[in-house]
């Protein structure tokens, strides 16, 4: 994360009693504290409906940094964390409340030193997003403000673009932080790092070397208690949107000028803009029936709370995408993402074409398997190079073998939590890891026309898909997650 340490500011969490705040950003900022990453003067101030004094808020937070810090929690830096813990209650829509909130943080400032600074943050549904919008701008609290704002950002291109509106009526585009979480993610970031700074693969990035790309976000998972949301968003509205088209941004970009945010998001823009609009025939939707999860059995996706009769809401996807530039031309890029998948995982392989195996073929060897990469982002995070090697004995055999490298291993730590970095750069101004007004906007576009509700196959829990997924990508196959 470097040594930078953000100016003095108030971080201020809209929807502080709700579970985003729980599992993610109060344990991100007391773990930010720990590593003497936050200002000397700073201030946490929870705003909710739910009343509640300062204690029980405090008290409310040692619990969920118990549970959730990938730390673990200590009284020796928790007991001077919670010292610039506080919290406020009242309605979004209330203007009274605001104007005792002004007057709120304004005692904040005096009291810890803040000097006017803030941080929103709405760890709110975004219904809520254009009343605080509206209500900060009214009362003049953006000056010396950044925002930041969590996903789903719109339901399609015209609700994105409405609630961009509201935004840049308040906040300048530099001062709004549009978070994917994905983006924070050591192992995303270091997609850049291992493009542009190894020369060894740089010259192979193309349409001359590369075959074909999967990026495959797969979920254990099912729906948890969240059908009622999930019928408003489903698979391709969840994931492809954002986080998908965001890994394939930042995997297939062009280099950047500098290594600063705009240089970065421009090039994604570009990226993105190249991108053809996913054709419909080339799109597979399931939905998981009841089956067999790690040993468990789990219902099917109608059984669940929540979720309308007859519901056709995809809880799986598989497209192809194409990328009309000089770079991708030709290369087919898959992607794939369902719930109650065999496994959690979240991998990116590029498949590199096969070099002219007529030596192994006159010979009446068989062909070796195509050399691959695998970006790991998530679990066990890490890079795997396989390439073909010859088996030791006497006969000419050649198998695939594997050059791994692991974060656990190499730095003998685990990378932080995508939050951590995330609300740092949001502190400190830095913009390189949210996506901009247009990257949001293009994005919406490219899915358009797969975004309507249709037939859906069936999938039974537990396995990787419906079989017409695997036609989709025939002759090849998908790579499954070890």
């Amino acid at each position: 994360m470097g040594l930078a340490r953000p100016d003095p500011q108030v971080v201020v969490i809209f929807g502080a009693s709700g579970d985003l705040t729980k599992r993610k950003a109060v344990p991100a900022l007391y773990n930010l504290y720990r590593e003497n990453l936050l200002p000397g003067n700073f201030a946490v101030v929870g705003f909710a409906r739910t009343p509640m004094t300062k204690e029980e808020f405090r008290a409310s937070m040692r619990e969920a940094v118990s549970r959730h810090s990938r730390s673990g929690i200590a009284d020796r830096y928790w007991l001077p964390f919670e010292e610039h813990l506080d919290y406020f209650s009242g309605s979004y829509g209330d203007p009274d409340r605001w104007i005792e909130f002004r007057k709120f943080l304004e005692e904040i400032d005096a009291q810890h030193g803040t000097q006017g600074g803030r941080l929103y943050y709405c760890a709110t549904p975004p219904s809520a997003f254009p009343e605080i919008t509206h209500s900060i701008g009214e009362l003049g609290m953006a000056d010396r403000a950044r925002i930041v704002v969590e996903k789903p950002f719109g339901y399609d291109e015209h609700t994105a673009t409405d609630l961009n509106s509201v935004l840049h009526g308040v906040f300048q585009e530099p001062q709004i932080f549009r978070i994917d979480h994905y983006l924070g993610k050591e192992t995303v970031q270091n997609i850049l790092v291992f493009r542009f700074s190894n020369g060894m693969f740089e010259p192979i990035w193309n349409r001359s070397y590369v075959e074909s790309v999967q990026i495959d976000v797969s979920e254990s998972v099912g729906v948890e208690g969240r059908g009622s949301f999930y019928e408003g968003a489903g698979a391709i509205r969840d994931i492809v949107q954002n986080h998908m088209l965001q890994l394939l941004a930042t995997l297939a970009m062009e280099p950047p000028a500098l290594f600063d945010a705009e240089s970065i998001r421009n090039e994604k823009v570009k990226l993105l803009r190249s991108i053809r609009q996913i054709d419909p025939a080339e799109t597979v939707k399931g939905q998981y029936n009841s089956g067999v999860v790690d040993g468990r059995a789990v219902p099917g996706y109608p059984e669940e709370d929540g979720v309308e009769d007859g519901s056709l809401t995809e809880t799986f996807a598989a497209m192809k995408v194409s990328i009309d530039n000089w770079r991708w031309a030709g290369v087919p890029v898959y992607l794939r993402t369902g719930k109650r998948m065999p496994k959690r995982a979240t991998t990116i392989t590029v498949f590199f074409h096969g070099a002219p195996h007529l030596l192994f073929e006159a010979s009446g060897l068989e062909r070796p398997e195509r050399n691959h990469l695998t970006i790991r982002v998530q679990p066990d995070e890490g890079i795997t190079l396989t390439f073909g090697a010859k088996v030791p004995g006497p006969d000419m055999k050649v198998a695939p073998v594997d050059m791994d490298f692991d974060y656990d291993e190499s730095f003998m730590s685990a990378p932080a939590e995508a939050y951590e970095r995330l609300i740092l750069d949001a502190m400190l101004g830095d913009a390189t890891l949210f996506t901009r007004a247009d990257e949001i906007e293009r994005s919406w576009q490219i899915v358009e026309k797969i975004l309507p509700k249709g037939p859906v196959d069936r999938y039974p829990a537990g396995t990787w898909g419906p079989v017409a997924a695997d036609e989709l990508i025939a002759p090849d196959t998908w790579h499954l997650p070890h």
